[in-house]
Protein backbone atom coordinates (compact mmCIF):
# COMPACT_ATOMS: atom_id res chain seq x y z
CA UNK A 1 0.00 0.00 0.00
CA UNK A 2 0.92 3.56 -1.18
CA UNK A 3 1.79 5.79 1.92
CA UNK A 4 0.94 9.30 1.82
CA UNK A 5 2.96 12.01 3.05
CA UNK A 6 2.07 15.98 3.87
CA UNK A 7 5.22 18.07 2.55
CA UNK A 8 5.38 21.90 3.28
CA UNK A 9 8.20 22.90 0.72
CA UNK A 10 9.49 26.42 1.92
CA UNK A 11 10.53 28.57 -0.71
CA UNK A 12 11.32 31.46 -2.78
CA UNK A 13 10.33 31.95 -6.40
CA UNK A 14 14.02 34.37 -6.90
CA UNK A 15 16.05 31.33 -5.30
CA UNK A 16 17.81 29.13 -7.89
CA UNK A 17 18.40 26.21 -5.66
CA UNK A 18 14.82 25.73 -4.82
CA UNK A 19 14.07 24.66 -8.43
CA UNK A 20 16.90 22.30 -8.10
CA UNK A 21 14.92 21.09 -5.20
CA UNK A 22 11.47 20.97 -6.20
CA UNK A 23 12.74 19.36 -9.66
CA UNK A 24 14.60 16.88 -7.48
CA UNK A 25 11.80 16.34 -5.35
CA UNK A 26 9.23 15.47 -8.14
CA UNK A 27 11.85 13.09 -9.95
CA UNK A 28 12.21 11.11 -6.68
CA UNK A 29 8.35 10.79 -5.82
CA UNK A 30 8.34 9.65 -9.86
CA UNK A 31 10.24 6.92 -8.92
CA UNK A 32 8.49 6.12 -5.67
CA UNK A 33 5.46 5.66 -7.68
CA UNK A 34 2.86 3.33 -5.90
CA UNK A 35 5.07 3.60 -2.93
CA UNK A 36 5.05 6.96 -1.42
CA UNK A 37 2.55 9.69 -2.93
CA UNK A 38 2.90 13.34 -1.22
CA UNK A 39 0.86 16.76 -1.02
CA UNK A 40 2.96 19.33 -1.31
CA UNK A 41 2.34 22.79 0.21
CA UNK A 42 3.88 25.98 -0.80
CA UNK A 43 5.55 28.10 1.84
CA UNK A 44 6.39 31.38 1.56
CA UNK A 45 9.82 32.86 2.14
CA UNK A 46 11.70 36.02 0.92
CA UNK A 47 15.45 36.21 0.42
CA UNK A 48 15.03 39.83 0.08
CA UNK A 49 11.83 41.47 2.03
CA UNK A 50 13.22 44.94 1.78
CA UNK A 51 13.82 44.68 -2.10
CA UNK A 52 12.60 47.77 -3.50
CA UNK A 53 9.59 47.83 -6.40
CA UNK A 54 12.92 48.48 -8.92
CA UNK A 55 14.90 45.26 -7.82
CA UNK A 56 18.51 45.83 -8.30
CA UNK A 57 21.01 44.33 -10.65
CA UNK A 58 21.96 40.69 -9.76
CA UNK A 59 25.48 40.87 -10.08
CA UNK A 60 25.86 44.16 -7.66
CA UNK A 61 23.48 42.43 -5.22
CA UNK A 62 25.54 38.90 -4.46
CA UNK A 63 28.73 41.37 -4.34
CA UNK A 64 26.57 43.54 -1.59
CA UNK A 65 25.59 40.05 0.43
CA UNK A 66 27.80 37.85 -0.15
CA UNK A 67 31.25 39.45 -1.28
CA UNK A 68 31.54 37.40 -3.94
CA UNK A 69 34.00 38.25 -7.01
CA UNK A 70 32.54 37.98 -10.83
CA UNK A 71 34.68 35.10 -11.52
CA UNK A 72 33.18 33.10 -8.60
CA UNK A 73 29.48 34.54 -9.30
CA UNK A 74 30.20 33.11 -12.84
CA UNK A 75 30.98 30.01 -11.76
CA UNK A 76 28.22 29.28 -8.96
CA UNK A 77 25.94 29.97 -11.83
CA UNK A 78 27.71 27.57 -14.44
CA UNK A 79 27.57 25.21 -11.72
CA UNK A 80 24.12 25.52 -11.08
CA UNK A 81 22.40 25.55 -14.73
CA UNK A 82 24.47 22.37 -14.84
CA UNK A 83 22.74 20.67 -11.77
CA UNK A 84 19.29 22.53 -13.01
CA UNK A 85 19.73 21.02 -16.66
CA UNK A 86 20.00 17.47 -14.90
CA UNK A 87 16.66 17.90 -13.65
CA UNK A 88 15.13 18.98 -16.52
CA UNK A 89 15.24 22.54 -16.04
CA UNK A 90 16.42 25.34 -18.13
CA UNK A 91 18.07 28.43 -16.56
CA UNK A 92 19.04 31.45 -19.16
CA UNK A 93 22.43 33.24 -18.41
CA UNK A 94 20.75 36.39 -19.11
CA UNK A 95 17.64 38.77 -18.20
CA UNK A 96 14.55 39.24 -20.21
CA UNK A 97 15.55 40.47 -24.04
CA UNK A 98 19.75 39.32 -23.07
CA UNK A 99 19.32 41.91 -20.77
CA UNK A 100 21.19 41.68 -17.15
CA UNK A 101 19.86 39.79 -14.62
CA UNK A 102 18.39 40.94 -11.58
CA UNK A 103 17.04 40.64 -8.42
CA UNK A 104 13.48 41.39 -7.59
CA UNK A 105 10.63 41.64 -4.79
CA UNK A 106 8.63 38.15 -4.36
CA UNK A 107 5.85 39.41 -1.79
CA UNK A 108 2.39 39.22 -4.53
CA UNK A 109 4.05 36.54 -6.03
CA UNK A 110 3.59 34.67 -2.78
CA UNK A 111 0.75 36.30 -2.34
CA UNK A 112 -0.56 34.20 -5.39
CA UNK A 113 0.78 31.65 -4.50
CA UNK A 114 -1.62 31.36 -1.19
CA UNK A 115 -4.48 32.15 -3.40
CA UNK A 116 -3.69 29.22 -5.98
CA UNK A 117 -3.99 26.56 -2.50
CA UNK A 118 -7.24 27.93 -1.93
CA UNK A 119 -8.13 26.89 -5.63
CA UNK A 120 -6.34 23.52 -5.63
CA UNK A 121 -2.99 22.09 -5.01
CA UNK A 122 -2.52 21.05 -8.34
CA UNK A 123 -3.03 24.72 -9.71
CA UNK A 124 -0.21 26.19 -6.40
CA UNK A 125 2.52 23.24 -7.87
CA UNK A 126 1.33 24.79 -11.60
CA UNK A 127 1.64 28.31 -10.74
CA UNK A 128 5.04 27.74 -8.89
CA UNK A 129 6.67 26.19 -11.73
CA UNK A 130 5.16 28.65 -14.04
CA UNK A 131 6.55 31.27 -11.88
CA UNK A 132 10.32 29.80 -11.60
CA UNK A 133 10.02 29.42 -15.56
CA UNK A 134 9.09 32.91 -15.95
CA UNK A 135 12.12 34.31 -13.62
CA UNK A 136 14.71 31.75 -14.37
CA UNK A 137 14.33 30.56 -17.96
CA UNK A 138 12.68 34.08 -19.23
CA UNK A 139 14.70 36.70 -17.16
CA UNK A 140 11.26 37.83 -16.20
CA UNK A 141 10.22 40.29 -13.23
CA UNK A 142 8.06 37.78 -10.63
CA UNK A 143 6.67 41.53 -8.79
CA UNK A 144 5.32 42.78 -12.33
CA UNK A 145 1.61 42.27 -12.31
CA UNK A 146 1.60 41.34 -16.18
CA UNK A 147 4.07 38.71 -15.36
CA UNK A 148 2.24 37.27 -12.19
CA UNK A 149 -0.85 37.38 -14.24
CA UNK A 150 0.56 35.17 -17.07
CA UNK A 151 1.60 32.52 -14.51
CA UNK A 152 -1.41 32.51 -13.20
CA UNK A 153 -3.40 31.90 -16.84
CA UNK A 154 -0.38 28.99 -17.09
CA UNK A 155 -1.10 27.63 -14.22
CA UNK A 156 -4.82 27.57 -15.55
CA UNK A 157 -6.25 29.99 -12.84
CA UNK A 158 -9.02 32.87 -12.81
CA UNK A 159 -7.06 35.63 -14.28
CA UNK A 160 -9.18 38.02 -13.59
CA UNK A 161 -9.87 36.90 -9.63
CA UNK A 162 -6.18 37.27 -9.77
CA UNK A 163 -6.07 40.78 -10.80
CA UNK A 164 -8.42 42.17 -8.44
CA UNK A 165 -5.71 39.68 -5.87
CA UNK A 166 -2.81 41.57 -6.93
CA UNK A 167 -4.46 45.34 -7.29
CA UNK A 168 -5.31 45.01 -3.49
CA UNK A 169 -3.48 43.30 -0.28
CA UNK A 170 -5.42 39.93 0.07
CA UNK A 171 -3.42 37.75 1.46
CA UNK A 172 -0.98 39.52 2.53
CA UNK A 173 -1.46 39.14 6.53
CA UNK A 174 -1.98 35.40 5.76
CA UNK A 175 1.83 35.18 3.91
CA UNK A 176 3.32 37.42 6.83
CA UNK A 177 2.29 35.36 9.14
CA UNK A 178 3.24 32.32 7.35
CA UNK A 179 6.87 33.83 6.96
CA UNK A 180 6.95 34.52 10.32
CA UNK A 181 5.58 30.84 11.28
CA UNK A 182 8.78 29.33 9.05
CA UNK A 183 11.34 31.78 11.09
CA UNK A 184 10.34 31.09 14.20
CA UNK A 185 10.32 27.21 13.25
CA UNK A 186 14.33 27.49 12.77
CA UNK A 187 14.23 28.04 8.80
CA UNK A 188 16.60 30.46 7.89
CA UNK A 189 17.93 29.50 4.15
CA UNK A 190 15.64 27.97 1.76
CA UNK A 191 14.20 25.18 0.45
CA UNK A 192 13.68 23.53 3.40
CA UNK A 193 11.32 20.45 2.95
CA UNK A 194 9.23 19.80 5.80
CA UNK A 195 8.09 16.12 5.78
CA UNK A 196 4.77 15.26 7.94
CA UNK A 197 5.53 18.49 9.92
CA UNK A 198 8.52 16.43 11.63
CA UNK A 199 11.32 15.56 9.40
CA UNK A 200 13.66 18.21 7.74
CA UNK A 201 15.49 18.12 4.24
CA UNK A 202 17.80 21.10 3.59
CA UNK A 203 18.91 22.30 0.34
CA UNK A 204 18.45 21.83 -2.83
CA UNK A 205 19.34 17.86 -2.72
CA UNK A 206 19.73 15.61 -6.44
CA UNK A 207 16.77 13.23 -6.61
CA UNK A 208 18.79 10.64 -4.93
CA UNK A 209 18.93 12.06 -2.00
CA UNK A 210 14.67 12.96 -1.77
CA UNK A 211 14.41 9.70 -2.52
CA UNK A 212 15.92 7.32 0.03
CA UNK A 213 15.04 10.33 2.54
CA UNK A 214 11.45 10.01 1.48
CA UNK A 215 11.57 5.78 1.57
CA UNK A 216 12.64 6.32 5.50
CA UNK A 217 10.61 8.43 6.49
CA UNK A 218 7.55 6.21 4.84
CA UNK A 219 8.69 3.37 6.57
CA UNK A 220 9.26 5.05 10.07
Amino acid sequence: MSKRLSIDFVSDVSCPWCVIGLKGLQTALARLEGEVEADIHFQPFELNPQMGAVGQDLDEHISQKYGSTLDQMAQTREMIRARAAAVGFTMSATGANGGKRRIYNTFDAHRLLHWAETQESERQLALKLALFEAYFTRGEDPSDTGVLLTAAAQAGLDVEEARVLLAGDRYAAEVREAEQLWLSRGIQSVPAVIVNGRYLISGGQPPDAYENALKKIAAS
